[in-house]
């Protein structure tokens, strides 16, 4: 390493970086932006990104959405065979009872934990890993709530959503959403967040990509930690909240009446499938970013597998939104130790400039997500990208601006967490800038629900990532960390409720899955496949070739 951290190869490109920042920091501090692209300018941009390629998808053919066309590698799940047979799990011998059984460890499940214990039922959480191994914990911009009167409103921020999402969203899961998000970001307080704030004690805010007014709250650039860490250490100390640690589910267990009464869970250490029965149940499983979709790197945590998605959908719940998937424009691409990693926008919303191999800037920084991803795609498909040691391309990201403009130790102090993770890579980003390319971050769609967090099955709730319908086909930063407070709440509470005022009693049955089965043979699907996948699996061909028996897959090489 010798260039400001860099190896020598990328020196000329950085050089070039830093010929054209002086004249772009004046048209900065003049507030001379480049144009925003026109609604038809982004219609056509949005041909380079991956959702609209068409080779990227094919139809289902089972299940409640059968000729739905969305990505390969969640059909692949959809249409796999479940990890067990039905006819050998005894339902009758019970190893865990609750109200209340929360499938997920993340912000969502954990938020909606609280909820439902403070309204009296008693909770069990399973979670696939660690407790708070989520993608709640990675995630860095901020939180979007309309807190400034006078300058936004519920109005703007509804406007915002909707037209991120092509207006394609649940106008109604939409319309709860802005209006119950002020009062959460004050729960969040009053719980114990720690929010960035102005030495007069007004919470700090700024623009995220599609927003109109600056309404994005943030915790320095670790909004995702901090939140999780309060509603976490907050569940952990409450009585009534068991949690399972490394038992994620892999069946949901329906009743006689057809509502949802448990889930079949797996030790990961032991390996035993065991028996949760429960009068209410709610998904909150998370993303995807682990089926790596088209081939991209991913932000997300190793668990994000769409268990949750394959659970609901053989449950009996159909899809909404599924057909797009969200890239984030800035995942680091070099260095490689930590490829796909997010870059949070507020580097953006704050001044640093995205340029091309030239140094030059070709788009407005906070552009939405979608339409910035699909133009950093068509600059290096156009031959503008910067190289790397690797042949992969990528597009600078001027950190070192935002000293210049805000003053020294800005990118120190504001994004603490990223500049402590390049400094152990032995690269200054406050005097370097970082080399990005999109990365496969957010499911925007999922099961479909209502704003009540009500799915087709009765006593089946859901929460965070997994839903679709709140952000329509392109998430906005921020929409997702508020999306876990505001329907964390509402699906807790609405459990507990079930549980008082619904729920039966009734012989617990699997028939479900058998139903799936059958269906897949129908369908003239055959295959070793096994969902949910549970962990992601990078075994190398080579190994592959000489493995003979692999309990992950539960088959016979």
């Amino acid at each position: 390493m010798s260039y400001l951290g860099y190896p020598d190869f990328f020196e000329p490109y950085i050089k070039k970086v830093e010929q054209t920042r002086p004249a772009r920091v004046e048209k900065r501090k003049k507030g001379d932006e480049f144009p925003f692209m026109s609604l038809e300018e982004r219609q056509e941009i949005l041909k380079h990104h991956p959702d609209y390629k068409g080779e990227g998808r094919r139809e289902i053919k089972v299940g409640p959405n059968k000729g739905y066309r969305i990505a390969h590698e969640f059909v692949d799940l959809l249409e796999a065979r479940s990890r067990v047979d039905p006819d050998k799990v005894d339902l009758s011998r019970i190893d865990y009872e609750t109200d209340v059984l929360i499938i997920g460890g993340g912000g969502a499940a954990t938020i909606a934990a609280l909820i439902a214990e403070e309204n009296g039922a008693q909770v069990l959480t399973a979670t696939k890993l660690r407790y708070g191994d989520a993608n709640t914990m990675m995630a860095e911009g901020g939180i979007q709530a309309a807190t400034k009167g006078g300058k936004d409103s519920l109005y703007y921020h509804y406007l915002d959503v909707m037209g991120g999402g092509h207006f394609k969203n649940d106008p109604d899961i939409v319309a709860t959403f802005v209006k119950q998000a002020p009062d959460a970001l004050q729960w969040l307080e009053n719980l114990g967040v720690m929010f960035s704030k102005f030495p007069d004690g007004r919470l700090e805010a700024m623009h995220g990509g599609g927003t109109c007014r600056k309404r994005m709250h943030y915790c320095a650039d670790l909004s995702g930690l901090e939140i999780m860490r309060t509603v976490r250490d907050e569940a952990r100390n409450r009585a009534n909240i068991k949690v399972l640690e490394f038992s994620p589910a892999v069946e949901l267990i329906l009743n006689e009446h057809g509502q949802c009464a448990g889930a079949l869970l797996y030790n990961m250490e032991t390996e035993e499938y065991l028996v949760a029965r429960a009068k209410a149940v709610i998904l909150a499983t998370g993303g995807a970013g682990r089926l790596h979709v088209q081939g991209f790197m991913t932000t997300n945590h190793y668990g994000a597998t769409a268990d949750g998605i394959v659970l609901g959908y053989r449950a009996g719940v159909p899809l909404a939104f599924m057909h797009t998937v969200q890239y984030h424009p800035t995942g680091v691409v070099f260095p490689e130790q930590i490829e796909g990693w997010l870059i949070t926008e507020r580097f953006r919303s704050e001044g640093s400039d995205i340029l091309n191999v030239h140094g030059e800037k070709f788009v407005n920084e906070r552009e939405p997500r979608d339409v910035e991803s699909a133009r950093f795609i068509k600059e290096c498909l156009d031959g503008k990208g910067v190289p790397t040691l690797t042949e992969k391309v990528g597009i600078w990201l001027d950190s070192p601006m935002l000293d210049i403009l805000h003053g020294e130790g800005r990118v120190r102090t504001a994004f603490v967490g990223k500049w402590k993770v390049y400094d152990r890579l032995g690269i200054d980003i406050s005097k370097a800038p970082m080399l990005v390319y999109p990365t496969l971050h957010y499911q925007n769609g999922g099961l479909k629900d209502n704003a009540e967090c009500e799915t087709a099955v009765p006593g089946l709730y859901v929460a965070g990532e997994i839903t679709g319908g709140l952000h329509g086909e392109n998430r906005l930063m921020g929409n997702s960390l508020m999306d876990i407070v505001v329907f964390g709440r509402i699906a807790g509470r609405n459990a507990a409720i079930f549980v008082r005022e619904k729920a039966k009693e009734g012989k617990l049955t699997l028939e479900h899955v058998e139903r799936y089965r059958k269906e897949l043979e129908e369908a003239g699907i055959i295959t070793d496949r096994v969902a949910p996948m549970l962990l992601p699996d990078y075994t190398r061909p080579e190994v592959k070739e000489k493995q003979l028996t692999v309990s992950y897959l539960g088959t016979l090489r």
